[in-house]
C-alpha cells in the first residue's frame, strides 16, 4: 500500500506543478517572487523558486539589478511597524509580543530567500546570485542592505557546524581536482604535473571545507607541506624535483596557500576554523609534528613603500621594510593594514619571522619585493594572542620580528 501510495502521490505532484507552472507562465520575476511568499503548498513553492531561479540565470546584468531593486525596495521591512511591535513587547513581554516584533523586524526578502533556497541546488544558485550582488554593488553602493540579509542568513547556513573538513590528495576526483586548480588563488597551479608535486608527494597535505549542499564545490582549502624545520622560500617548497621526505620524519606543518574559493561568500569566515582543525588533525595523526607556521604572502608592502616618504625606511633592506610593515603600518581602526596579517594575528598567530627573496615569481615580485613572512600558531599561545590582539590591539611578534621593525625606527 505504501509503494502505490507513493506513486500516487509522485503523479499528484508532478500534475500540480504542471498546473503551477502554466498559471505562473508570462508572470514577470517579481510577480514569481510576490507568488512564492504568498505559496501555502510545498509543491506550488518548489515550483515557483525553481522558475525564479531559472528566470535569473537567464537575466542580463540590469535585469538583475532590477531583480535586486525590487528585493530591496518591495521586500523592505515596514519601519512603523517594527516601532509599534517594540512598543508592544516591552510593555507586554511574551512570546506573542517578542514574535509579532521579530517578524515585523525581519524583511520579507529574507523569506524569499529562505524559499528559494528549499529547491535542490538553490544554495549554490544563491551563493552566485550574491557573488553578482556584490560586483553590481561596486557601481550602486543603495544596494548594500540587501547584502546584510545575504550575510544573516550565510552566516547561518555555512556555520561550522555545517561544514565537512575533507581531505584533498592525487585520488580525489577530477572534478575537485579541476577546482584546485581553478580556485587556488595564492601560488598559481600551472599544469596537472604542478598539481601532482603538492598532492601526491607523501610530506604534502591538502584540506578543504565542504557543504553538504555544494558537495562538489569547495569552501576554502589549505595547501600543507611537511617539512624538516621551518622554511624561507616558497621555491624550495614548490620546487620541480626536490626529494619527499617521509611524513613521520618532519618536524613542521607549513601552510603555504589558503584559498577562499567562493566569491559569493565574501565576508563569511571560514579559514580560522579551517586551521585550526587541520592542526588538531595533523598533530594527532603525526606525533613528530611540533611546529606549525604559514608562509605567507605580504600584498600590500610593495604599495605601502612605494608611498613612504621616511628615508630611513626606503634606505633599509626588505627584511626590516616588512618587519616594520607587519608591525607598524595600521588603519584607521589601528587594525594592521596588511590584510592576511589580520587575519593571521587574529587567529592567535604571530608573527615569527620575514624572508627576503622568498617569493621571486612575477606576482611576489609584484606584490611585496619578493618578500614573505611566516607566522606561527603556537597551540600555547593562540588564545592569548586573540585576546590581546581583538581586545588592545596587540600583535605578538618574535624578538626577532621586533628587532627589525625597531632597526628602522633607530637610523631616524
Amino acid at each position: 500500500m505504501s509503494y502505490f501510495a507513493g506513486l500516487i502521490s509522485t503523479v499528484f505532484e508532478r500534475r500540480f506543478a504542471r498546473s503551477v507552472t502554466s498559471d505562473a507562465e508570462g508572470r514577470n520575476i517579481h510577480e514569481l517572487a510576490q507568488d512564492l511568499l504568498g505559496a501555502q503548498g510545498e509543491v506550488s513553492g518548489s515550483t515557483l523558486a525553481r522558475m525564479i531561479l531559472h528566470h535569473y540565470g537567464q537575466a542580463d546584468d540590469d535585469q538583475k539589478r532590477a531583480f535586486f531593486e525590487f528585493m530591496l525596495h518591495d521586500l523592505e521591512i515596514d519601519p512603523v511597524a517594527v516601532v509599534e511591535s517594540l512598543k508592544h513587547y516591552k510593555e507586554t513581554p511574551t512570546k506573542d509580543s517578542y514574535r509579532s516584533y521579530a517578524m515585523a523586524s525581519e524583511p520579507d526578502r529574507q523569506e524569499l530567500l529562505r524559499r528559494l533556497n528549499q529547491v535542490q541546488g538553490g544554495t549554490e544558485r544563491l551563493v552566485a546570485m550574491r557573488k553578482d550582488l556584490l560586483r553590481l554593488m561596486r557601481e550602486d553602493p543603495k544596494l548594500g542592505p540587501l547584502d546584510v540579509d545575504f550575510q544573516h542568513l550565510f552566516a547561518s547556513w555555512f556555520n561550522r557546524g555545517f561544514l565537512v573538513l575533507r581531505p584533498i590528495n592525487w585520488s580525489s576526483p577530477a572534478e575537485i581536482l579541476e577546482k584546485i586548480i581553478a580556485y587556488e588563488a595564492v601560488h598559481a597551479i600551472g599544469s596537472w604535473d604542478d598539481l601532482r608535486r603538492r598532492l601526491q608527494p607523501t610530506d604534502r597535505r591538502c584540506f578543504g571545507f565542504f557543504h553538504p549542499a555544494m558537495p562538489d564545490e569547495p569552501l576554502i582549502f589549505v595547501e600543507v607541506a611537511l617539512t624538516k624545520g621551518v622554511p624561507n622560500s616558497v621555491q624550495t617548497v614548490l620546487a620541480d624535483g626536490r626529494a619527499p621526505i617521509d611524513a613521520d620524519e618532519a618536524d613542521t606543518a607549513v601552510f603555504y596557500s589558503i584559498s577562499n574559493c567562493q566569491a559569493g561568500l565574501a565576508g563569511i569566515s571560514f579559514g580560522n576554523s579551517l586551521i585550526k582543525q587541520v592542526v588538531a588533525d595533523l598533530s594527532r595523526d603525526l606525533a613528530g609534528l611540533q611546529t606549525f607556521v604559514t608562509l605567507s604572502p605580504i600584498p600590500g608592502l610593495s604599495r605601502w613603500l612605494d608611498t613612504a616618504q621616511d628615508p630611513a625606511l626606503r634606505n633599509a633592506d626588505i627584511t626590516a621594510q616588512a618587519a616594520h610593515y607587519l608591525l607598524a603600518a595600521k588603519r584607521a581602526d589601528k587594525l594592521p593594514v596588511d590584510p592576511v596579517a589580520r587575519f593571521h594575528l587574529g587567529n592567535g598567530a604571530a608573527v615569527h619571522a620575514v624572508h627576503a627573496d622568498a617569493d621571486v615569481s612575477e606576482n611576489g615580485m609584484r606584490q611585496s619585493r619578493g618578500a614573505m613572512v611566516n607566522y606561527l600558531y603556537d597551540l600555547t599561545q593562540i588564545t592569548a594572542n586573540h585576546e590581546q590582539f581583538v581586545t588592545d590591539k596587540t600583535i605578538a611578534a618574535s624578538p626577532e620580528v621586533r628587532a627589525l621593525s625597531a632597526s628602522v625606527s633607530a637610523t631616524k
